[in-house]
């Protein structure tokens, strides 16, 4: 029974993780709530953490194969001399390798404070809130009228701002991906093209983040067999619920504007601070 209730959480948690790891309302935010609503835990205190970080994993393998073509793409046509630097392969992973730079640095600097002192319900629930409020601002203040483009050749002052803006997903409840679309909208990228570039540049990031913290923490020799099938369960899960958001996020961003998504967080951090207050969470 034990194994059976382990199970049941950790697909919920992989829904929960598919669902948001890409829309602008914070996975790490949602899954800090849940985790601690449902009480999910494991055998040790690693156990939740390098579940959180396998079912990343999983939404990242979705990016992957949806965007297929284009990573080949620049696979294929990575030198300059063959196509030209500006369409080369190597100027867009350069453009990536730019922007993870500020993110790494604030990463190493205060990853560990973050983990500490923010990884609860209620400091999500406030970070949910002002980062919504703070969405439909820059929507209003810097989204540019040509939504549907999805011209990804950015330059490197592009990269570079977007890289700082992510540097605020460091903290629970702000969301990578509102974080680097809101960049993109600074940097003068349409809302298609922001978040595509999101996608791409949280393939090292997510990826790399979310193996040195597994290595880290001891792999998957600290767990228990019901540990591991539970976190090939959440990968999987996570891995065909992203599948299906990414496609009708991108769809739904070339007709319509994020401030649903802000309007959402705020009414999702009230019920969490109301339950907060009341005692639900432990």
């Amino acid at each position: 029974m034990e194994t059976i209730m382990l199970i049941i959480k950790s697909i919920i948690l992989g829904i929960v993780e598919g669902i948001t790891e890409f829309l602008p309302v914070s996975s790490t935010g949602h899954l800090v709530i849940f985790q601690n609503l449902i009480g999910f835990k494991g055998t040790n205190d690693y156990y939740v953490e390098m579940y959180t970080y396998v079912i990343q994993l999983g939404a990242i393998l979705a990016v992957i194969i949806l965007y297929h073509r284009k990573i080949l793409d620049t696979l294929v046509n990575f030198f300059p001399k063959k196509v030209g630097y500006e369409k080369s392969g190597f100027k867009f992973w350069f453009m990536i390798f730019i922007a993870c730079i500020p993110g790494g640095v604030i990463g190493i600097l205060l990853d560990d404070l973050a983990d500490m002192y923010l990884f609860t319900p209620v400091s999500v629930a406030i970070t949910l809130f002002l980062g919504g409020i703070w969405m439909v601002y820059a929507e209003n203040k810097f989204r540019t009228s040509s939504s549907k483009s999805a011209n990804l050749n950015v330059t490197a002052k592009q990269a570079l701002i977007i890289g700082l803006f992510q540097c605020l997903a460091i903290i629970p409840g702000m969301s990578r991906s509102a974080s680097t679309i809101i960049g993109g909208w600074v940097a003068g990228l349409s809302t298609v093209a922001a978040a595509e570039f999101s996608f791409f540049l949280a393939i090292p990031v997510m990826s790399g983040m979310s193996l040195l913290k597994i290595i880290k923490i001891g792999g998957l020799s600290i767990l228990t067999p019901n540990e591991i099938i539970s976190l090939c369960v959440g990968f999987v899960v996570s891995f065909i619920v992203a599948l299906v958001v990414i496609d009708r996020f991108i769809s739904y961003l070339k007709k319509k504007p994020m401030k649903i998504f802000a309007v959402y967080r705020m009414i999702f951090a009230v019920i969490v601070l109301a339950a907060g207050f009341l005692g639900i969470f432990h």
